[in-house]
């Protein structure tokens, strides 16, 4: 009996070797066949293409051929006639042509470019509405691509629309858009979408700062999201300096110093000239010489700074000279928005993994998990975030690669604890440690972003959100359990740890600072704005478990975390307005307290509602299920109100 069960198994283990073989051979021939990025640039975060067709619907930005497009669009009726023909090799025809066609007809209605190449150069106050819409719809579709809710977008579109004139009425969902622009004479209409969504904070603060210098410098009315819009037309104007390129504050500080340092230059200059007896010109000289300091004072100043901008050839030259008091161009505001569209990642696939590293250790701790656990959940989640980062750079589908790197991130965090347990027997009854090694895959942003469009009445966006979010989550608890199904694991939960009261409470701080900043390092966040939001994790989360220790219900505590989380980043961007903060701190609230209450995501019961569930114990997966459910729906309900207190926009439905 025994030499045929062991028969069996050996039998399976050569099939699972052959279908991991095919599997191995198949995975290397798709990553052949995918067209790779250039060397470092990983696309957006978190498998974002970047809407790689935003390029081709503005003409001038990125080298958009309306002759090849129309070439192209004049085949499109004969694409199934092509690929069903050969050569004599058996290959399609026209096969470049016809991946033209895709790639220009796939995720968008193009506009007129006729009319957008009309107005390039003119002053965006006078361009047609075709060049004004072009602007609003690329600026929604950014913000869209960054992964904020629809109710930003909505806002974002509607400050641009009102500088230039526009009325702007937009459905947006999860991922795309059906957006109306009508300037009270003519009216267009388009529907963009895109390939894949996916987040990265620092573009969502990025378009702000571009809101603020649109309205501006575009030459009509506006409002502004900064109480200092100095600080947002250096921020854009600094876009082009390569310098910028992992920290765009860095650039402006660094030109800061450069024109501290050549005004403390012109003064030593001046001071020399009167020990030299140096005296200012009178009479008819005077006021010429005037006009000369107040230019080079001018020139000093930061927001004519513009060092190391994209070159301009004669006639751009030309042209911007003569609209500079009629406000900016069609072509100096997309320049802008290519900028900020084309920005690579702030952290490298290693980093990126190092992220996840801390964030899933620290999210194991505020578990209850031990040091053994929270190595492997170490371990696990830095390989998987990594492996993961390198399979969306060749833009393979969102939920493939999020099975096969919760797979990795369990394996490597069982292996790991296998490791130690040859040197250390008590490592292997850590059974639960690979759930914290696979929670980096936990959709905080659609989750909470999809929860406010709810609050909001944006009901077709937010349903959207929430069903690609539980997609997601039932993905990721899908590898994890077919993993635990292979090496026969039984995850009972983490055990107790017997600490001091004051010092768990203090390691709960630090770990729930460490969290908070990995996951805002996920979400592509600046430094900066890591630590911002750290802060605010670090006291709402342990604010969180401590009244749970002291008998709240998880459920209650969620929410008043989240409303605690949501209360802090206003008071912090009010403060940032009123001047008790400096200027540059200024962050968008959801950048903030999205990652400071995403380690409240109760991931490990979700987990344990798929356990059961695969072992068909229908009551405790049901259990554990509206556990997960009642803490998740707690925490954009605790965001939505702290938003109705603090933002009249939310408090009355106009």
């Amino acid at each position: 009996m025994k030499y045929r069960d062991m028969s069996v198994w050996m039998r399976c283990i050569r099939t699972v070797g052959f279908q991991w073989g095919l599997v191995q051979r198949l995975g290397l021939f798709a990553c052949e066949t995918i067209e790779k990025e250039p060397e470092g640039d990983e696309g957006s975060v978190m498998a974002m293409n970047d809407a790689a067709s935003i390029g081709d619907i503005f003409r001038g930005v990125d080298d958009f051929d309306s002759k090849e497009y129309k070439d192209a669009a004049q085949t499109a009726d004969s694409i199934e006639d092509c690929e069903s023909e050969g050569d004599a090799n058996g290959a399609p025809l026209h096969s470049d042509r016809r991946a033209k066609v895709r790639d220009k007809m796939t995720h968008y209605i193009p506009l007129d470019t006729a009319d957008i190449e009309r107005d390039w150069d003119t002053p965006v106050l006078d361009a047609g509405i075709a060049a004004k819409a072009s602007i609003i719809v690329r600026v929604g579709l950014l913000d869209l691509c960054a992964g904020t809710g629809s109710f930003r977008i909505h806002e974002l579109m509607h400050r641009i629309g009102y500088t230039l004139g526009v009325h702007v009425r937009a459905n947006v969902n999860l991922k795309d858009m059906n957006v109306s622009c009508t300037d009270g004479v003519s009216r267009i209409t388009q529907v963009v979408d895109l390939p894949t969504i996916g987040v990265n904070t620092e573009r969502i603060w990025l378009l702000e700062h571009f809101a603020d210098w649109f309205s501006i410098n575009a030459g009509g009315p506006g409002t502004t999201y900064h109480a200092q819009p100095a600080v947002s037309a250096e921020v854009v104007q600094q876009l082009g300096n390569p310098e910028a390129e992992h920290s765009v504050m860095m650039a402006v500080q660094k030109a800061h110093r450069e024109i501290e340092k050549r005004r403390r230059i012109q003064e030593k200059a001046i001071d020399r000239a009167k020990k030299l007896g140096f005296r200012p010109p009178k009479g008819e000289y005077a006021e010429h010489f005037e006009h000369i300091r107040q230019t080079q004072e001018k020139q000093v100043g930061v927001e004519n700074e513009q060092p190391r901008q994209v070159p301009l050839n004669d006639s751009e030259k030309t042209q911007t000279r003569t609209s500079a008091s009629r406000g900016i161009t069609v072509r100096q505001a997309h320049e802008r928005l290519s900028l900020i569209q084309h920005r690579k990642p702030l952290y490298a696939p290693w980093l990126s993994g190092l992220a996840a590293a801390v964030a899933c250790a620290c999210f194991v701790f505020l578990l209850g998990g031990g040091p053994f656990d929270m190595i492997g959940a170490f371990v696990g989640a830095g390989i998987g975030q990594w492996l993961r980062r390198r399979l969306f750079a060749h833009h393979l589908n969102q939920f493939f690669v999020t099975f096969i790197a919760v797979a990795a991130a369990a394996f490597a965090c069982i292996g790991t604890l296998r490791l130690i347990g040859f040197v250390n027997p008590v490592a292997l009854r850590h059974d639960t440690a690979y759930i914290g090694a696979m929670l980096f895959v936990i959709p905080g942003f659609p989750l909470i972003t999809g929860g406010l469009d709810i609050a909001k009445l944006d009901l077709p966006s937010g349903i959207q959100r929430l069903v690609y979010t539980m997609a997601l989550i039932l993905m990721a608890t899908f590898a994890g359990w077919m993993v635990a199904s292979i090496v026969h694991l039984n995850p009972q939960g983490f055990e107790s740890l017997t600490l001091n009261p004051w010092l768990n409470t203090g390691l709960r701080a630090l770990a729930a600072f460490g969290g908070v900043w990995g996951f805002s390092v996920l979400f592509n966040s600046p430094q900066r704005m890591c630590l911002t939001a750290a802060v605010i994790g670090m006291i709402t989360d342990t604010l969180r478990l401590t009244v749970i220790d002291m008998g709240m219900p998880p459920e209650a505590a969620a929410f008043l975390g989240a409303m605690l989380a949501g209360l802090l980043a206003s008071f912090w961007r009010g403060a940032v307005q009123h001047g008790f903060l400096p200027p540059y701190l200024g962050y968008p609230r959801i950048c903030l307290t999205v990652p400071a209450i995403v380690i409240m995501v109760p991931g490990l019961y979700m987990y344990r509602a798929m356990f059961y569930l695969g072992q068909f114990d229908t009551l405790n997966a049901l259990d554990w299920a509206i556990r997960a459910f009642m803490v998740i729906l707690c925490l954009p309900i605790g965001l939505a109100m702290a938003r109705v207190i603090t933002d009249k926009s939310w408090r009355y439905d106009i």
